[in-house]
This record gives structure tokens, sequence and C-alpha cells, in this order.
């Protein structure tokens, strides 16, 4: 038993509400800066829907994630080391610009220049790519406003799969969220396919992230990634992703997503796992168990003999502490709620997901009983508006079964909580039909609905003997060490950096189309404030 300590997250879908707070504070701390402006570490998906970038889970066309050959090992999706040296230099399977969006921007000097007149002034786009005015037809979340477009929805892969088993009549219409960052994967492809060896997985928590100096910007890790949350800097011509806000988790304190999360539907804590099991569960034949065969890579942190094998591989005592008291670890083990988002791509993800509790059709609510009770609920499984089959080709590889034991538990709870909420005696009967305890349900309760600050977030802070060690790490794999600035965090706050994407004018952006230099905050047009 090799016990390793992992960094993850999990998110409750039944609580995301699309308002996109998490993007946007994402963006505004990494990813403001001259070459991302198409680049969304964090991004809030609606399905059913194409993702971003479009159909990203179409592996026959985008070749990610491993695969298992005929004698049982695992292989990249893309091939061996001598196909990707063969195209190196010119990676034939790559996301285009179509597929992302074409970033723009508005012509705001219209607005604030116009002359007095009898019409409004329009603020036209500008492509940020080429300067010149053009047609918005795509976006990060372009699906938010075509939901329930069946021209669109014919295109959605995880659609695709399970078409006979759902109906788009427009009373049975339906959509969720699904807020996605990278997976900081176990196993993960990304690292597999980078040649020069620039993405590596860190030993003391498990994030993944990209060393800026070593990478050669081939793109390869683009590829590689089945969830295609690797992008490319075109002015720095190196690789970037999401770090799972890295300096921020040193000290304690949760991703920015997390903070500024509106419905609180993120938890961060630690995961113990035996680094010797990982191999053996992306292995699995079977695609519907990885799920399973993941969560036997997990290890109890209160069980003495992992306490004792995680203090001799040098896990600090503390940390132990929070792998025990760690929300992750309860939704998943102690509650069995939390699924991992295509376990298929065998690159074992840990960001997991609360599948959506959805309403129930018109059919079943019409018929004049109580639509919240345990028994209509239970009965109603199958005819929730979110199919369960679409939920079981996102998270459980198309086995129905576990969402609908995970529906049930949601359902029990809902129902369990309502008698309380309403001065009713509490049925035991309801928490004893999914295998529960009264205690265990309304603790499941408290921790999904109503918990505190620091029991979403159990996050220990990195040890001072490790400072200078993550200092290294930090300067290495900081991706606005590229750029001019020296801040960990994007933009740089004037310090020299280049001026945030946000604040430019299309007279800024046209000078930097065709400079060959970064810029300089001193070059900024005189009025504009950041």
């Amino acid at each position: 038993m090799r016990v390793m300590a992992q960094m993850a997250m999990v998110m409750n879908l039944d609580k995301c509400i699309g308002c996109h707070t998490c993007s946007v504070t994402c963006k505004q701390a990494w990813t403001n800066r001259s070459g991302t402006e198409y680049i969304w570490w964090n991004n809030v998906e609606t399905r059913p829907g194409l993702g971003y970038p479009r159909t990203y889970e179409d592996q026959e066309r985008w070749k990610g994630g491993w695969v298992l050959t005929k004698s049982g090992r695992l292989q990249l999706r893309a091939g061996g080391r001598f196909k990707k040296l063969l195209q190196i230099f010119a990676n034939p399977v790559l996301p285009s610009l179509e597929d992302y969006y074409e970033p723009w921007t508005y012509d705001y000097d219209t607005l604030v220049k116009a002359p007095l007149q009898e019409h409004t002034p329009v603020a036209r786009p500008y492509s940020l790519v080429t300067g010149k005015p053009m047609n918005i037809e795509w976006s990060a979340n372009w699906d938010d406003n075509l939901g329930g477009n069946t021209e669109l929805l014919q295109r959605d892969v995880v659609l695709t799969k399970v078409q006979d088993d759902v109906k788009m009549e427009f009373e049975k219409t339906y959509m969720f969220y699904v807020p996605r960052i990278c997976e900081h994967c176990l196993n993960p492809s990304c690292a597999a396919s980078c040649p020069s060896g620039a993405i590596y997985k860190r030993d003391e928590d498990g994030i993944v992230l990209v060393d800026q100096d070593a990478c050669r910007g081939w793109r390869q890790c683009i590829t590689g990634c089945p969830y295609k949350k690797v992008y490319f800097n075109h002015r720095t011509g190196k690789a970037e992703k999401c770090t799972f806000c890295f300096p921020r988790i040193e000290v304690g304190i949760p991703t920015v997503c997390s903070e500024t999360c509106v419905g609180r539907l993120r938890y961060i804590g630690l995961v113990l796992y035996d680094a010797d099991k990982v191999l053996e569960a992306a292995t699995e034949p079977d695609e519907t168990k990885l799920y399973e065969a993941q969560r036997e890579c997990f290890l109890d942190p209160r069980d003495p003999e992992v306490v004792a094998a995680a203090r001799e591989a040098g896990i600090p005592e503390d940390w132990i502490e929070g792998a025990q008291r760690s929300p992750v670890w309860r939704l998943i083990h102690d509650y069995e709620i939390a699924l991992p988002l295509h376990p298929e791509y065998r690159t074992l993800p840990m960001v997991w997901y609360i599948p959506p509790l959805s309403p129930i059709v018109d059919e079943v609510a019409r018929t004049g009983v109580d639509a919240e009770s345990a028994d209509v609920l239970f009965s109603a499984i199958d005819t929730l508006r979110i199919p369960s089959a679409y939920l079981a080709e996102l998270f459980t590889a198309g086995d129905v079964t576990v969402i609908d034991r995970v529906l049930k538990k949601l359902a029990a709870m809902r129902s369990y909580m309502r008698d309380i909420n309403l001065g009713r005696d509490p049925r035991g009967e309801i928490p004893a039909s999914v295998g529960m305890s009264e205690e265990d349900m309304y603790e499941m309760y408290r921790l999904l609905a109503i918990a505190k600050y620091d029991e979403r977030y159990v996050i220990p802070s990195a040890h001072v003997e490790d400072a200078h060690r993550l200092e290294e790490l930090a300067t290495d794999c900081s991706v606005s060490a590229f750029g001019g600035g020296d801040s960990p965090f994007g933009a740089d706050s004037g310090r020299g950096g280049p001026v945030p994407v946000a604040i430019q004018s299309r007279r800024e952006i046209a000078t930097r189309m065709t400079s060959d230099e970064m810029g300089h905050p001193a070059d900024r047009e005189p009025g504009l404030t950041q």
C-alpha cells in the first residue's frame, strides 16, 4: 500500500443555477491576459448541449483519454510515442477556433465619444483575433441561449447514445448545468501525452500543473485530454490549464471558483488513495465498473492501518486529520452520492458530481398525489424530466442502476426532511429504504443544504518545511511568468504586465495584434482606469 494525498472537489448539480459567477471570477483571476481571450479554465455548460469546445466528448473525433489494447494494457487513444513523434510538429487532432469561438470585444469608443444624436449609438462587436468587425455566432456556453433547440441537440454526443430513451416533446423538456474545471486526474492522459514532460502531477496534493519553462508548445496534451481542459496560449506559445488555484490551496483557502460560487455547490477536501491500485483501476475491462474500481483506490482515513501507512509515507498529521474531516470523502464514500465525470475515459478524474434530482413529468403530478412524498418520488425516478439514461452516460459509463440509487437517496432525503420541516413526525422507514440511518440522512442533509464554510472546505495548508520547494514549483508553474508579469494570479495589477483584455480599447487591440511585443501599461489610452 502506497498512500498518497489528493486534493479533490465535489459539485452538487442540484444547486447550480447557471449564473457563471465561477467562470467570470476565474477568468478575472487567471486568464485576463493577452493570448487567453478564448480560454476558460472554469466554464458552465448547459445540458443537453454541445459543451466547450463543441462536441469535446466525441473521442472518436478528438482521440482523448485512454483505451485498452487487446492484451489489456492501457494505451493513449491518440497513439503511442512513435505516432506522436511523427505528429510532433503538426498535430492533426486539435479543436479549431471554430470549435471554441472567436473572442470579441465591442467598440466602446462609439458609446463614449459619439455626439448627441437622435438615435442611441451602437457598440459593434470586433474580433479579438483579427481586430475586424464580426458577427457573433458562438461562445463558451452558447447552448444556454439555445436550450431545447432540436437542431442543436441532435449534435449532443451524449444524447445521441440514448436518443431512443429520450423524448424531446415540449412538455418533457429539461436542462441542467454542469460546471467544469480540469479534473486533476489520478491517471492524467494529458501528462502522458506531453513529449517534453512539462505536465506533471504534484506528489504532495495531486494537483496537475504545467511547467512553463519545459513546455515547447507541441499541443499533444490538448489532444490527450478527453475533457479538453488544456489550452494553448498563442502569445506565449505555451500550454495552460486550471491550476486548482494552488497558491490559495497552499495557504488553506479554497479555489476562486469555489469561493465565489453563488449556489455554494462546491466542496473541497483531501482524499487518501493507494497509488499501487491506480493502474489496476484504470485497466478494469468493464467500463460500467470503472466507477467502483476508482472508489477501490480510495483509502479510509479513519482506518488505523491507513493512518500508520500515511505517516510512514510522510503525510503530515494535520493532513491526515483533514482527510478524516473531508466533505469529499463523505460524499463519495460514506453517502455514495458523488460520481465521476466520464469514467470511461480511464483517467480516474478527481472532480466528482452529485447528479441533479429533476422534477417529475406532468403526467405524474396530474394524478393529484403529493409529488414530494417518498412513495411518489421513488416510483417516479423513471419519469424524471432528466432521463436517468442521460445522466448515466455522463457519470457512470451508462450504468443506470447507480444513477437510480443516487437519485433515490436524494429523493429520500427530500421527503424525510420535508416531514421534519412541516412539523410532522419523521419517518424512519424512508432512510431505511435506501440503506441509511436517520442520523446519516440528517447529516447528509446538513452537508448538502446548510453546511458552513469550514465544513464545505477542509483544506490543510502547506507546511513550512515545504515552503522553499513549493515556492520553486510556483515559479515554474505560474502561467503569468510569461508575458512580463510576476503575479501568480493572471492580470498583473499595473506592475508592468500586459493590459487586461477586458479594459482594452479597439485601438489598443489593433496595436497588440500588429506588435511583436506584449505592451506596457504606459501605452494605454489616457482616461482608462483598471
